[in-house]
Order: structure tokens, then C-alpha cells, then sequence
């Protein structure tokens, strides 16, 4: 359980990172357009890959 409450937290930091610094202004990117959409994705994305690997 420890794994995958990890492996959420870091994925969902990398996509918050990614909504941060991307090139995206308009507001018309998925990932990029802000931090918490990132943040999001990249925790849903880490759920994923931290349940495959069981």
C-alpha cells in the first residue's frame, strides 16, 4: 500500500511540475495549461502504473 500512496505522490508531483513550467497558456492543453490539471493526470497516470505492477 506504502508503494502505491509513493509512487500517486511522485507521479502527481512530476505532472503538477510539468502544469507549472509548460509551454501552454492559453488554457487549451490537458496537461499543461495548470499545475492542479497536471497534478491530477500525473496521479491518476501514477494509480495506474503502480497497480500494473503487482
Amino acid at each position: 500500500m506504502l508503494r502505491v500512496v509513493l509512487t500517486v505522490a511522485i507521479a502527481a508531483a512530476v505532472g503538477a511540475l510539468l502544469g507549472m513550467t509548460g509551454a501552454c497558456t492559453g488554457g487549451t492543453c490537458p496537461l499543461t495549461s495548470t499545475w492542479w490539471r497536471g497534478a491530477l493526470y500525473g496521479g491518476v497516470m501514477g494509480l495506474l502504473l503502480a497497480l500494473s505492477g503487482r
